[in-house]
């Protein structure tokens, strides 16, 4: 699905400038589950536009699902990052002023090919992330997790190969976390691939594989042996909570 080849990018021109990335390779198939781990300045956040094709390389190859990425122009970029990447933020980035519903809708109305039955095909990625009953609401009615489950919904509508979710929980308190890392699984299960950033080894843990990178560089990429299982670590707070 991913390849990635010697990949750089330098920020500045001239005398001055800054190496972000130094030479990362690596790949990932088809409905991995994978987490890109770094603390602040190690180039998670660069990577991250790399791959969901919102920058480019300043030197290296990217191939998304075949596709050579760095020969593209803006308007082949915009298509193909349209056609099989769905974002999922830190911040929710939710328009505040119309439903749940409309929010899921807005990438099937600015596609290049207006969908078939748009409203339908929001309700069900709003049925899918548990959200059946909150369809009408605004997101200032709605949870911190349950915004983002929304965010989680609009980025599945347009049905893309790849989710690219950028601390998707770092907003979020330590259930409402736990549920969108269900998701997650959920959809990997089947055969979603995720790519999930962050600096928080216990929600990288929850990946198959992790990859760390420091300095701009890949400097571990490893199998997780036992992921950990959000869904069960949520049954089990909530236990905990009503024995309490």
């Amino acid at each position: 699905m991913i390849e990635l080849d010697n990949i750089e990018k330098t920020y500045g021109n001239g005398s001055v400038t800054t190496p972000v990335l130094q030479g990362i390779s690596f790949r990932i198939e088809p409905g991995e589950y994978v987490a890109i781990m770094g603390a602040s300045g190690t180039g998670k956040s660069t990577l991250m536009n790399i791959l969901g094709c919102l920058d480019l390389p300043s030197a290296g190859e990217y191939r998304l699902d075949g596709v050579d990425v760095v020969d593209l122009d803006d308007e082949e970029l915009s298509h193909l990052r349209n056609e099989k990447v769905g974002f999922v933020f830190q911040q929710f980035h939710l328009l505040q002023r119309t439903t749940a519903l409309k929010n899921v809708m807005l990438p099937l109305i600015y596609a290049d090919e207006y969908a078939d039955d748009p409203e339908e095909k929001a309700e069900d990625a709003l049925v899918g992330v548990g959200l059946a009953d909150r369809m009408t609401y605004r997101p200032s009615e709605l949870s911190g997790g349950q915004q983002q489950r929304v965010a989680i919904a609009r980025a599945l509508v347009t049905n893309p190969e790849v989710i690219l979710a950028d601390e998707p929980t770092g907003n979020l308190d330590s259930r409402s976390g736990l549920e969108v890392l269900a998701i997650f699984k959920r959809l990997n299960r089947q055969g979603r691939t995720i790519i999930l950033v962050t600096h928080d080894l216990q929600v990288a843990e929850h990946a198959d594989r992790i990859i760390v990178l420091k300095d701009g560089a890949v400097a571990e990429d490893r199998r997780v042996a036992e992921p950990r299982d959000a869904e069960q670590e949520k049954n089990q707070a909530a236990q905990e909570e009503n024995d309490a």
